[in-house]
């Protein structure tokens, strides 16, 4: 009999157990596979990004870290790049994209992070990809911007930049390419977006 007890309470555990890592599960779907989604608020409508933080760890914990601590709450999208020749007119490779950075009134910023190549993450400039601005290799801090169309120049050994290293692409688009499109085509003078588009805030989803 108490064989029979000990079995059943066994089985009992084991159950329970089973359940609860399968509600775990269902709760945390992105976050057990390596994937994280943030949802950009703008005034023009919202934008949600599924982040790749198995493939590029170091760029989705600095994009996070800037979410998590409201750095972008207030910040804008100030810039957009247009196929134009008088939007590029120094670049003979142009690319089409969107750029947005922290809250301005943010002085401090948080450290600039090492530079993930598409080389090594394997994660590509194409439609809807959010990647990390920057100027020289390993300097990117809060700035980031989305492709519109494939943007192969933009990856290592691409030809946007002379220094052939590419930007740190992290995720990609997922809902509200159509608003990211309506940022790329509101008023412009030469990149700069006038007024700029406001962020609302960026929080995690789920």
């Amino acid at each position: 009999m108490d064989r029979i007890r000990k079995f059943l309470t066994l089985a009992a555990l084991l159950v329970f157990a089973t359940a609860a890592a399968a509600a775990l599960r269902a709760a945390w779907p992105l976050q057990e596979s390596g994937r994280v989604r943030a949802v950009i608020e703008t005034e023009l409508g919202e934008i949600e990004v599924e982040l790749d933080a198995e493939r590029a760890p170091v760029t989705v914990a600095n994009f996070l870290r800037y979410v998590d601590a409201g750095y972008y709450t207030g910040g804008v999208f100030h810039r957009t790049v247009k196929l134009q020749p008088d939007n590029q007119p120094n670049n003979t490779v142009k690319i089409e994209v969107i750029q947005a950075g922290p809250n301005p009134g943010r002085k401090e910023l948080f450290p600039a992070i090492s530079l993930e190549r598409t080389s090594k993450t394997d994660l590509r400039h194409v439609d809807g990809a959010i990647s990390m601005a920057r100027l020289a290799p390993d300097t990117a801090q809060g700035d980031f911007f989305i492709c519109i169309g494939d943007q192969p120049d933009l990856d290592f050994a691409g030809k946007r930049n002379p220094d052939g290293q590419g930007f740190a692409a992290f995720g990609r688009v997922v809902r509200g390419m159509e608003v990211v499109r309506k940022i790329h085509q509101s008023p412009v003078e030469a990149q700069r977006l006038t007024p700029p588009v406001k962020i609302l805030r960026v929080r995690r989803a789920g």
